[in-house]
């Protein structure tokens, strides 16, 4: 009730508020909805293949009992693929060295991975509570990722170069004002279900590419879009956690992404261009969800393992809780184990250490530092990571 209430709050808000929009387009860009009909044949066809593998990894992630599992350890990976799309380029093992408990990070990328992982889990906490995507709430992921408050661009200057050759290849809006009018526009279609009937998953596409267009901050923009293609999920209920590994796709096939993006700003013929657009994105969740989907049944199988060899080895040390701990990163500290558990320093190390005599765990010294290594859990996300 609380959140229907903040819901029509917002709409009724929203309405009143500022302006009104006159023009339809606004910056060189359409305000939504678009005047195109998005629903062709070849997108239905791809949508229900999306929303089957979608529907499968909702229903596979509530097998895994504790859901700190599946976002502490699908979100690194999620962060990790995001910003290796912008260049930030760190390794497993410097992931898994780091962490953001006692703030300590092997490298600024590693710092910028993390930054990423806690802006999506802030977002999706926020989404879960309000049910709303509002500009304030996309300004504090933003600000989460790239660790400063400079908001929406004011200043005028900004374009998109090609990374090869330097050349300019789009100017987004550069006036304060256009790019205010744009997000307002976008904010509303993203929480506004009556403003058009398209389907979550094309609604997803077209927020993508419009937020990527408008480029509305001068820093992290690909980051908080693709962050904001998780919560979009989520709000719209297809996702119950934001477990979905859509970055490692675009990832690999990031000069096809960016061709995308780039031809519906300037084909003339709008209604194909965006049809591949939207085809693009559906292959995308189709593809991850799959992959996804195996990952967690991997981890599901793996626990399963862990927890039968504990209760047969080590019966007076198992608990769930335990468990949930050496499964929620691949490298484990003492520290975390006393804080999870509530227990000293010393009966955290008995743990680990009865872990790794079993053959659970493996011990290793990295500097001043003791890590207890989940290896076969380190080595699904390897594999997951060469798909």
């Amino acid at each position: 009730m609380i959140v229907e209430k903040q819901q029509a709050h917002f709409l009724e808000t929203s309405k009143e508020s500022d302006t009104p929009i006159t023009s339809s387009v606004v910056g060189g860009l359409e305000l939504l909805p678009l005047s195109y009909d998005l629903e062709t044949k070849p997108v239905l066809k791809k949508l229900a293949k999306a929303h089957r593998a979608l529907a499968e990894l909702k229903g596979v992630s509530a097998l895994i009992p504790n859901e700190n599992i599946l976002l502490n350890t699908l979100a690194l990976q999620e962060a990790k693929d995001s910003s290796a799309i912008e260049n930030i380029i760190t390794t497993h093992d410097e992931l898994y060295q780091s962490d953001s408990l006692t703030q300590h990070y092997v490298s600024l990328a590693t710092k910028e991975v993390y930054n990423y992982a806690t802006a999506l889990k802030h977002g999706y906490d926020h989404v879960k509570k309000l049910g709303l995507i509002t500009n304030n709430h996309i300004l504090e992921v933003q600000a989460q990722l790239v660790d400063n408050r400079a908001g929406f661009r004011k200043v005028p200057g900004t374009a998109l170069l090609n990374e090869q050759t330097g050349e300019k290849v789009y100017t987004p809006p550069q006036d304060a004002q256009q790019i205010e009018t744009l997000m307002r526009n976008l904010e509303e279609f993203v929480n506004n279900d009556d403003l058009c009937d398209w389907d979550p998953l094309i609604k997803m596409a077209v927020i993508h590419h419009q937020f990527e267009s408008i480029h509305p901050f001068y820093d992290g923009n690909g980051r908080t879009g693709r962050i904001l293609n998780i919560l979009y999920l989520v709000r719209s209920g297809l996702l119950s956690s934001p477990i979905l590994y859509l970055s490692r796709f675009i990832n690999k096939n990031r000069s096809e992404y960016y061709r995308l993006l780039q031809v519906i700003r300037v084909e003339q013929n709008p209604i194909k261009s965006w049809e591949q657009w939207v085809l693009f994105m559906l292959d995308g969740i189709d593809q991850t969800s799959a992959q996804t989907v195996r990952l967690i049944q991997g981890i599901k199988d793996l626990m399963q393992r862990y927890k039968h060899t504990m209760r047969t080895e080590i019966p007076k040390i198992y608990s769930q809780d335990l468990l949930n701990i050496i499964f929620s990163h691949p490298y484990t500290k003492i520290i975390v184990v006393e804080q999870g558990l509530s227990v000293s320093q010393v009966t955290a190390i008995r743990y680990l250490s009865e872990l790794t005599r079993i053959g659970l765990m493996r011990k290793t010294k990295i500097g001043r530092e003791s890590y207890y290594i989940n290896e076969p859990l380190f080595e699904l996300f390897q594999q997951a990571s060469q798909l």
